[in-house]
């Protein structure tokens, strides 16, 4: 019988660098022999890339309660968790997974404004108790995320998705809820300095995570 996979998820304000970060990880793990699944939140399944649409481009074209908001980041959550996650990590698999749940604390508790511990709650019942191994938490200003978001919009041709057009107050709530779920779980969560370049972070989450799992 395989031996449990490792879940490790990466976190991080607009700009963080997260998705750069989950990528090089994977290709880490990847060339130590592992298996790997490297997934995003919300999506990785059929259903959560048709959430994730939802969320990210105002799909509905109305204002989102932010109740609804949280129940659909939930629901796209509790399906990953037992369709893909869940399964991975059973056959001794590392999952690499670009946000988790503390992103729904930190943005739709501490942003929103919606209750904290009852955001906790109704994540700990989506994902039946699953959590990572280790959470990378990437940190940056808001001000110096938002100058690295309009210069990789810029380069692609996009415009900002309806997360990244919220007012700067929303966002510096989002990166102060991070910062205490930090302090609330050191054990799992690791705060590192996103305004650093990139191959210099890839170093450092290697060294970490290498360290951390004998590899």
């Amino acid at each position: 019988m395989n031996a449990r996979g490792r879940f490790i998820s990466m976190e991080g304000p607009e700009g963080s660098g997260k998705t750069t970060q989950c990528a090089r990880l994977a290709r880490r793990l990847l060339a130590a022999g592992r298996e790997v699944v490297a997934l995003r939140e919300p999506g990785g399944t059929p259903l959560g890339e048709a959430i994730r649409s939802l969320l990210q481009h105002d799909a509905a074209g109305e204002r989102m309660a932010p109740e609804a908001e949280t129940l659909l980041f939930l629901a796209s959550r509790a399906h990953l968790s037992g369709q893909v996650v869940r399964p991975a990590l059973e056959r001794g698999a590392w999952v690499v997974c670009d946000r988790f749940f503390d992103s729904t604390i930190a943005y739709q508790g501490f942003g929103r404004g919606c209750d904290v511990e009852e955001v906790i709650r109704v994540n700990e019942f989506a994902v039946g108790g699953l959590r990572p191994d280790l959470t990378v938490l990437l940190d940056i200003d808001v001000a110096a995320g938002f100058d690295r978001l309009a210069g990789r919009n810029a380069s692609a041709g996009t415009g900002n998705d309806r997360f990244e057009r919220e007012d700067r107050g929303f966002h510096e709530r989002v990166r102060a809820g991070y910062l205490e779920l930090a302090r609330r779980w050191p054990e799992r969560i690791w705060t590192i300095d996103g305004s650093r370049n990139a191959d210099a972070l890839e170093r450092d989450i290697w060294s970490r995570v290498a360290h951390e799992f004998g590899i």
